[in-house]
């Protein structure tokens, strides 16, 4: 039986997209080989990646000024790619601090330049987005957010972002587990980099989305390998991608289309509201997010008891329930419910949760 999954990433793909990726192990595109196997200079891959790069734009919304790019290395690659290519030794960089990989990525950037913390949640353990920011004693070069914050469960909305958008001239922002859950203006961002393997593909590939006209600005030299002007020049092939992870990416995005983007914010904000519900109405559950900054993809919660937590994931499991433990650093459970998860999934989650609380009354 399938299990139920939400897990934080690697995370769940539609049972179509399982299917066409069967059917390219197999054979990819008639050529009588297997994706895994084939050139990724092979006419049928290059028309995967330029399918891929030219969806994102589209299902963004953005123009020709804006490029895109899938790496290889992560997310957290971009950690230190950003300021290697963006911050000049003299600039200064402003970051918001709201979690594990905002601040991976601050650090990283020291590295290259002044970072200015304009922002941090960190003495609260990042329970909420902060609202009050000290831009310093210069306007930032440019600043840089994780929208969604897959450990502690918090997220920007895009009335904030707005706000944020009026600060500086450069806006960052690191979308990993949040890329196309919702609906919105994605030109307000010069920069946006995402892990694949959570909303938009498997493990493997990083796709960043960059306005052109802000590269070739710094003074030292960039690696060739890390240079998103090379990338450019070279369709995101510098080095042999990897091309089963892009082509994965290429079925998600178009299955992204064919649900339609609004349809699929609806979608996440029902399972969030029913999940968030269930949570604020229990006795032994409980919220630890400032309910104003609440994500739509990873639900965080805990018990009242916490010495109650192996029961319930045990209790859980036995239901089918997998992946809802919280991250090794924060403890208690969290949901994550990317777009391929169904409203039945988190109904089974809901329902479990009641179940256990009967049992402890």
């Amino acid at each position: 039986m399938k299990k139920i999954n939400f897990y934080s990433g690697p995370s769940i793909l539609p049972q179509e997209i399982l299917d066409g990726c069967k059917a390219a192990i197999d054979d990819f595109a008639g050529m009588g080989l297997s994706i895994l196997e084939i050139s990724h200079r092979a006419k049928p891959f290059v028309d995967v990646m330029d399918g891929a790069r030219a969806l994102v734009k589209e299902l963004m919304g953005l123009g020709d000024d804006y490029e895109v790019l899938y790496l290889q290395g992560g997310a957290s690659t971009q950690f230190y790619m950003i300021p290697y290519n963006l911050l000049d030794t003299n600039d200064t960089a402003g970051y918001i601090d709201t979690g594990t990989w905002a601040h991976g990525a601050l650090n990283e950037a020291k590295l290259f330049g002044n970072v200015h913390v304009i922002a941090t949640s960190q003495l609260t353990n990042y329970d909420h987005i902060p609202k009050q920011w000290d831009m310093g004693d210069r306007r930032p070069h440019y600043i840089h957010i994780t929208t969604n914050n897959t450990i502690y469960g918090t997220q920007w909305t895009n009335h904030d972002i707005k706000i944020l958008r009026e600060e500086t001239d450069i806006l960052i922002g690191d979308m990993s587990s949040e890329i196309f859950s919702r609906d919105f203006d994605y030109s307000l961002f010069d920069v946006i980099y995402a892990g694949a393997q959570k909303n938009m593909g498997v493990a493997g590939a990083t796709v960043v989305i960059i306005k052109k006209s802000i590269l070739g600005k710094v003074h030292r030299e960039i690696p060739k390998m890390i240079d998103y002007r090379v990338q450019i020049e070279n369709g995101s092939m510098k080095n042999t991608p990897s091309v089963f992870a892009v082509y994965v990416s290429y079925l998600t995005l178009q299955w992204i289309k064919k649900q339609g983007l609004q349809n699929m914010y609806s979608a996440n904000i029902i399972r969030a509201q029913k999940l968030y519900e269930a949570i604020d109405g229990s006795k032994i559950f409980v919220g630890n997010v400032a309910k104003g900054d609440r994500s739509m993809m990873n639900v965080c919660f805990t018990m009242k008891d916490k010495n109650l937590d192996p029961q319930f994931s045990a209790f859980a499991k036995e239901r089918g329930i997998v992946g809802i433990e919280g991250h090794r650093s924060v403890g208690g459970f969290r949901a994550s419910m990317y777009n391929a998860m169904p409203e039945s999934g988190v109904d089974v989650l809901i329902q479990a949760m009641k179940d256990f609380e009967a049992t402890k009354n």
